[in-house]
């Protein structure tokens, strides 16, 4: 004999899991456009400063540096895009 209430909430149980997974994979599909979007933006900021590959290395390195150090003199990003600017 079944419980036509533990039944309806087996339904129920069922219709949320496959809502869930449906929202899940349109949050996964959502998350994959707004890093593509973030991409494209951060590639047509740098083509517009009309930056040299080596320019951007530099500036990278720059970057990386600044993330690894604490309070030193080494030069900061500006000053690393500044000199590079200096020498072209």
């Amino acid at each position: 004999m079944t419980n036509p209430k533990i039944e309806k909430v087996k339904s129920d149980i069922e219709k949320t899991k496959s809502k869930i997974s449906a929202h899940q994979a349109k949050l996964r599909d959502l998350e994959r456009e707004k890093t593509r979007l973030e991409n494209a933006q951060i590639v047509a900021l740098v083509r517009s400063e009309k930056i040299s590959d080596a320019q951007l290395s530099t500036l990278m390195d720059s970057i990386r540096k600044e993330d690894t150090t604490t309070a030193t003199a080494e030069p900061t990003v500006t000053d690393a895009w500044t000199t590079q600017q200096e020498e072209t």
